[in-house]
C-alpha cells in the first residue's frame, strides 16, 4: 500500500494577498485531483522577518527549519514566485539556498511565475530551471506564467492560463504517478503489532 504523495508549493510572494501563492495553490488543487496527496502551502512572505537575517541554516528558528525540511522530504514540489527584475524574488533564492543540495534529486517540480505583463514569461525556463537544476530536480515540461491581468479577486480567472494549468499538470501525472507508485507506506514498528 502507498501513502498519499508529500506535495509542497513554496511561493516567493512577499505581500498578502499574493497573487504567487493564488496560482500555487490553484496547482497544488490540481495535483490534487489526480492523484492522492498530502498538500502543504509555504508562503515566504511570513517566514521573511525569521528568514532575511540568518546566514547559516543553525542560526534559522524552528518554523522556518520545519518548513524546510518540508521542502526536502516532498515527494512533489510546486514553486511560484513573483517576477522581480527579471528574476525570482531574493527571498526566494535565499530560502533554497538553505536547502541540502542532494535533497531534492529526481524530485519532480512545477515551475510557475507572476509578473506584470508577458516580457517575463521566459523568467521560468532563463532562472527557474537552472536554479533547480543545480539540485538535479526534474523540472516538469510545462512551466505556468501568469500576469496581473489573470486575476480577479485574488483568484485566477483567465481562462487560457486555466487551461495552461491543467495542461501542465496533465503532462506531468504520468511522472507524479510514478512518483506516487514509489511511495511506499511508512513501516509499522514491530513493536507496535
Amino acid at each position: 500500500m502507498t501513502r498519499p504523495l508529500r506535495i509542497v508549493a513554496v511561493s516567493g510572494g512577499l505581500q498578502r494577498p499574493s497573487r504567487a501563492a493564488a496560482l500555487a495553490e490553484y496547482l497544488l488543487d490540481l495535483i490534487g485531483e489526480g492523484v492522492p496527496c498530502d498538500q502543504h502551502l509555504i508562503e515566504l512572505g511570513e517566514l521573511a522577518p525569521q528568514l532575511a537575517g540568518a546566514l547559516w541554516r543553525s542560526q534559522l528558528p524552528e518554523t522556518v527549519e520545519r518548513q524546510l525540511a518540508a521542502v526536502e522530504q516532498a515527494d512533489v514540489l510546486v514553486v511560484a514566485t513573483p517576477v522581480y527584475r527579471g528574476s525570482y524574488t531574493g527571498l526566494f533564492k535565499h530560502f533554497f539556498d538553505f536547502i541540502d543540495q542532494d535533497a531534492l534529486i529526481d524530485t519532480p517540480i512545477l515551475l510557475a511565475a507572476t509578473g506584470g505583463s508577458e516580457r517575463h514569461a521566459l523568467m521560468i525556463d532563463h532562472q527557474l530551471r537552472p536554479l533547480f537544476s543545480f539540485f538535479q530536480a526534474r523540472t516538469l515540461p510545462l512551466g505556468v506564467y501568469a500576469t496581473d491581468r489573470d486575476f480577479a479577486e485574488g483568484r485566477l480567472h483567465d481562462e487560457a492560463l486555466i487551461q495552461r494549468a491543467r495542461l501542465a499538470v496533465q503532462r506531468a501525472m504520468p511522472l507524479l504517478a510514478l512518483s506516487h507508485r514509489a511511495a511506499p507506506a511508512p513501516l509499522v514498528a514491530a513493536a507496535a503489532l
